[in-house]
């Protein structure tokens, strides 16, 4: 979809927030039969490579504070889809893990997401693409 915006009024942050909000639809609709809130969708999405996170540091990867992160889990937990042990060496530290139908369903969601980004992006140049990852890593660390 085009946009009808100059390019004097184009945000970059607001053309980001549309694309969020419109590859969250589509991810919605694709994914509508797992059942979870788009919150859910990224918190399973960050542990699909199968490796235990602290609440911290999958609260960092999925770009969420470790206290709103805190309720997203607790579904999940209660869904099924991963556990709530402490790390080895560190017993302060809770580790989040996915269970096996939390495998089940990182998988599902990755495919997905992997397969809207070859829709979405498919037919740009690399450049381009290389320029599109640069851009977001800069506005993810952006100083406060």
């Amino acid at each position: 979809m085009k946009s009808d915006i100059a390019p004097s009024e184009w945000s970059a942050l607001l053309a980001l927030q549309r694309a969020t909000h419109a590859t969250l639809h589509v991810l919605a609709a694709e994914l509508a039969d797992l059942d979870l809130t788009p919150s859910e969708i990224n918190a399973l999405a960050n542990l699909a490579d199968g490796r235990g996170r602290t609440v911290s540091e999958l609260g960092a990867a999925a770009g969420t504070r470790p206290t709103t992160l805190t309720s997203v889990l607790d579904r999940l937990e209660r869904r099924g889809h991963i556990t709530r042990g402490s790390r080895p060496g560190d017993r302060r530290a809770v580790l989040i893990e996915l269970t096996a139908s939390g495998e089940v369903a990182a998988a599902t969601i990755r495919r997905a997401i992997a397969d809207l980004e070859r829709r979405a992006l498919h037919g740009l140049p690399a450049d381009t693409i290389a320029c599109l990852r640069a851009a977001l890593q800069a506005l993810t660390e952006v100083p406060s």
